[in-house]
């Protein structure tokens, strides 16, 4: 009986999102439908990608787990794009580093350290991580310097974002070589004695076949809500006095990031916490090298350029996350108050954005 009622549940909310866009109903049900909606197929999405996971192996498992977990987050970003709300896609960018950093790192860990008291894995890759996160901050953190002190013309403003971009996605693509081809051994997860199988592991629910063809139907499904979801935003934020930074950055984060959530969580309590850290980290370091540079291209096919320079609450956020999230992590060993400390400042940086 269980089994029948999420695909269940998830195609009533599909339906009423569609029938709720379509026939133009109030902004807030329609908000909220599609949210819901959107956490269900994000859900489905996240278990159609460990199945095919259990056939790609557990280090490109852990990378199309991060890969598709974002999708929702970056079509939903490219859906804003098109409607020419940069602020929002700017804050959604921050909202998903900081969230995967922050809110689903220091829930694997806190649900992790309370069953296994302490959890070990690869320390190699938990620096190479925080070395790449650093990259990022830098490289958002020049263009907005530099221009805000005008040292560059507003002119140069697009050509500054675009070079950034491709710089960014130049090197996440030299890492995954790095990482899943010339180091792989180098970076590969410790094995512990005691971590349980999980219980699809030896047995997936659904055949490689299935489990590809349900990928592609769970992002196609992805597509279509995170599209209603995005029309409902501005009646949204100011039926209930949101600021759009808050929306993108808590809201919209928090949404897109439901696939990473429950993958991530559920390793750690299975003491497999190397995957759990490599989704987290590997989810926000994707978002910041990959995503966001994609993001300023596909702004400029749409004929609306968005540059990459972001506000200083914004840089700031995504810096004190990068630093506690790299303290944390670099001994290679984790507990739960360590996952305690990273949503306390996650708390701390969701109260500040409420309140702007």
């Amino acid at each position: 009986m269980k089994k029948y009622i999420s695909p269940a549940l998830l195609l009533i909310f599909f339906a009423l999102s569609a029938i709720g866009h379509y026939a133009h109903w109030s902004a807030t049900l329609e908000f909220i439908i599609s949210a819901i909606a959107v956490v269900l197929v994000a859900g489905f999405l996240g278990r159609a990608t460990e199945s095919v996971a259990h056939y790609a192996g557990q280090r490109l498992g852990g990378f199309l787990n991060a890969t598709f977990g974002n999708a929702a987050e970056l079509i939903i970003a490219i859906m804003l794009v098109r409607e020419g709300l940069f602020d929002m896609v700017k804050a959604s960018i921050t909202g998903s580093i900081i969230g995967n950093l922050l809110l689903v790192l220091g829930l694997s860990l806190f649900a992790g350290g309370l069953k296994h008291k302490v959890q070990k894995y690869n320390v190699a890759l938990a620096g190479m991580n925080g070395s790449l996160m650093i990259v990022a901050i830098i490289a958002l953190f020049v263009p907005a310097i530099f221009l805000q002190t005008h040292v560059l013309h507003e002119a140069d403003r697009s050509t500054l974002s675009l070079v950034v971009a491709g710089i960014l996605i130049v090197a996440y693509l030299l890492w995954l070589i790095f990482s899943m081809v010339t180091h792989k051994n180098y970076l590969a997860d410790i094995s512990e004695k005691d971590a349980e199988e999980l219980p699809h592991e030896h047995a997936p629910a659904w055949s490689k076949g299935q489990s590809i063809l349900y990928l592609v139907i769970a992002t196609v499904m992805v597509a279509f809500v995170s599209e209603w979801l995005v029309h409902t935003l501005d009646t949204f934020t100011a039926e209930f006095g949101l600021s759009e930074l808050f929306v993108g950055a808590f809201v919209v984060a928090i949404v897109g990031n439901a696939a990473e959530h429950s993958a991530a969580i559920m390793l750690a309590l299975k003491n497999k916490i190397g995957a759990a850290v490599e989704i987290a980290d590997g989810s926000s370091l994707q978002i910041a090298l990959f995503v966001a540079p994609v993001l300023i291209f596909v702004s400029h096919l749409f004929g609306k350029p968005m540059d990459i320079v972001f506000t200083v609450i914004e840089l700031a956020a995504i810096g004190v996350s990068v630093f506690i999230a790299k303290s944390i992590t670099q001994d290679g060993q984790t507990n739960w108050y360590e996952g305690l400390l990273l949503l306390a400042v996650y708390a701390i940086l969701g109260v500040s954005f409420y309140l702007v």
